[in-house]
């Protein structure tokens, strides 16, 4: 947890990290911590309390997720009460804590697990009830916390009173160092003073941003900053992007997979913020992949690093004990794309093959030296990949690439597939074959067989797609199916998902934007809605669009950094809208400067139309564009270049007129 707060008056002076000094010779936290955290579930809530915890602790073991790795089991703000005693000692909260909390960490420990616990660096904790923070009582807390068995404390930044963060965090590391006991020591000051500069000698670990919250874009947002620290990492200081939201409910399974899988290249702390309680089985394969968190607790304690990144496809390599790369092809984009790199660029030596063994489908490959996959949006494919072993005994990998399909009912659409041997030895007996939803029909106009195909050759494919008239607009799957022969293995079938949408074009006349089917969308909080503003994360939580007062009854409701495409098939000439940030943000009455966006129109790519950059004390503003001619149209806003706190943009009255 942690919410804004005054920062520390000093900021250390940068230190290149060769002159950093050396992490505490206490020989802890030599992986990243793994275990659990209660708040990104629960925050405050009735239900974070002592069944809840005794209950985690149960599951980490009977799930297998304490032999996966996980030890830690944290209580997060919110579990002492409001004021210490007459002798200035913390008091843990009777009703949610009703055996205490030595109690509690002794049921932790007969698990095998050990014991976390939170407060802050200031007067106060960083809830707005006012917990007591440990600001003036670092020794008295620290001693408290030992004889309680804490074996770990995340220590927040709020309410610090403006003294200096190097001298507050040094303060509890010398009052945890005079228990005796072995305390890991997570420093959580949001990055402000650039913690990864002077905090090598004081924790073990150092928030690096803000708090995450459950979106993608928090998740982005997060990422890219913490991917640039990789030089600080290593064992027993660790740069931490925050708790894992694996399972809370606000991504799909696709994105928590790329989140941990990104956590884990990046040597993270891995800490659990869903209740296992009541999670998915879908949630417990994600965090219980013993081969992805392999990639994390690697002992040589390397942060992994960006080998290439365009156009939303990165390439992350990262340095294992072993001599081998853990690799990572992410796709940022909201389209499948074809990401790739090559052995050499990831720091590998020269061979004649490698091992390329895919640690979600937990199946070994061999290649030539082409590293590279079609990684469906969002999505992630994490490979380790080794010069060494017996790489023949693997069968050659494959990749299986196509074309996205877009197209209107009752037409005909191309589609083109590939299919490369990435391997050292030949793919024999190749074939490939697409498969649609009943009532289309899909027919090949070239070749889709081949009798080998050699190293980086490909089995390259046109098709035609009939799309049945009368289809309703959306996305609809087709599956592309490779099958093939490696020398010396059984037959091999890989698959490719492909996205095909079915496109409705607005009908003659004006048309309400909020009435039509989205290409695509992405959001910086929660879904775009419809006819209401942006709430929280929820789809359907939003409130009537109000700008400045102004009601509105229809528009988009968006939040920066946001983007909405529909198809206009070149059929209309004229967007209009009236734009502005919701008064939900804060306008009229909040603070003048909440919320800042911009609004762009874009046509078939070319910007056409856009607003300056507008504040949470605006009126709704006229956006006009010409968009004559396109196929597509996209609304863009962004976050006026400041960040995107309260950035509850609306499009109201949104419309596009067009003829038949």
């Amino acid at each position: 947890m942690g919410v804004a707060a005054p920062a520390a008056s000093a900021t250390p002076t940068d230190v290149a990290p060769d002159a950093v000094a050396a992490p505490p010779g206490d020989n802890l936290a030599l992986t990243p911590p793994m275990g659990f955290n209660n708040w990104n579930s629960t925050h405050c809530r009735p239900e974070f309390n002592e069944e809840m915890v005794r209950g985690i602790a149960d599951l980490f073991v009977e799930s297998g997720l304490k032999d996966a790795g996980y030890e830690y089991v944290n209580l997060d703000d919110c579990w002492a009460l409001p004021e210490r005693d007459e002798n200035g000692k913390l008091v843990p909260d009777p009703e949610r804590f009703p055996s205490g909390l030595d109690a509690l960490g002794d049921y932790i420990h007969s698990k095998g697990l050990k014991f976390g616990i939170y407060t802050s660096a200031g007067t106060k904790t960083c809830n707005p009830a006012g917990f007591p923070g440990a600001l003036g009582h670092e020794v008295s807390d620290a001693q408290q916390f030992a004889d309680w068995g804490v074996d770990y404390l995340k220590y927040d930044n709020c309410n610090n009173q403006g003294v200096d963060a190097v001298e507050r965090y040094t303060a509890m590391r010398d009052a945890l160092a005079a228990t005796g006991r072995d305390i890991v020591y997570s420093i959580c000051e949001w990055g402000q003073n650039q913690p990864w500069t002077w905090a090598q000698d004081v924790g073990h670990l150092w928030r690096t941003t803000g708090d995450i919250t459950d979106t993608w874009d928090s998740v982005m947002s997060i990422f890219k900053r913490n991917v640039e620290l990789a030089e600080y990492a290593g064992p027993g200081h660790w740069n931490d992007p925050d708790m894992l939201e694996v399972g809370n409910g606000g991504m799909t399974d696709t994105e928590y997979r790329s989140h941990f899988s990104l956590w884990a290249m990046m040597a993270a702390p891995l800490l659990i913020g869903s209740d296992l309680r009541v999670a998915s089985e879908e949630t417990f394969d994600i965090l219980g992949n013993t081969e992805v968190i392999a990639v994390d607790q690697d002992p040589l304690g390397r942060q992994g690093t960006v080998v290439s990144s365009e156009n939303g496809a990165w390439v992350l390599s990262k340095e294992m004990a072993d001599g081998s790369r853990a690799v990572a092809l992410f796709n940022e984009s909201d389209t499948a794309q074809h990401v790739g790199t090559t052995a050499e660029a990831v720091g590998l030596p020269a061979a004649d093959a490698y091992e390329m063994r895919d640690l979600w489908e937990h199946e070994s490959y061999q290649t030539a030296g082409t590293i590279s996959a079609t990684v469906p949006a969002h999505g992630i494919e994490v490979f380790r990949v080794s010069p060494d072993g017996d790489w023949a005994q693997y069968p050659s990998a494959v990749e299986v690439g196509a074309s996205a399909v877009q197209s209107e009912a009752g037409t005909t659409a191309e589609l083109t597939t590939a299919v490369t041997n990435l391997g050292r030895t030949p793919a024999k007996s190749v074939s490939v074959d697409v498969a649609g939803p009943e009532g289309w029909t899909i027919e090949a106009g070239s070749a889709t067989t081949s009798p080998a195909l050699a190293t980086d050759a490909a089995l390259t494919t046109d098709w035609t797609v009939e799309i049945p008239p009368g289809t309703p607009g959306g996305s609809y799957d087709l599956t592309v199916t490779a099958d093939y022969r490696s020398p010396r293995h059984q037959p091999r079938q890989d698959s490719l998902t492909v996205e095909a949408q079915v496109l409705v074009p607005p009908g003659e006349g004006t048309s309400y934007v909020s009435d039509l089917a989205f290409v695509r969308e992405a959001n910086g909080q929660g879904p775009v809605e419809r006819d209401t503003n942006v709430g929280s994360v929820a789809a359907g939580d939003g409130t009537p669009i109000t700008i400045e007062g102004t009601v509105f009854d229809k528009g988009l409701g968006t939040h920066a950094p946001s983007t909405v495409e529909i198809y206009t098939a070149g059929r209309c000439d004229v967007f209009s809208a009236q734009v502005g940030i919701d008064d939900a943000a804060g306008a009229g009455g909040g603070p003048p400067q909440r919320g800042s966006v911009t609004f762009e129109v874009w046509a078939d790519g070319t910007r056409v139309a856009a607003t300056g950059v507008l504040n949470g004390t605006a009126p709704a503003q006229p956006l006009t564009a010409d968009v004559s001619g396109a196929s597509f149209v996209e609304l863009v806003v962004t976050d006026g270049g400041n960040g995107k706190n309260s950035d509850h943009a609306d499009w109201a009255d949104a419309t596009v007129s067009c003829t038949a």
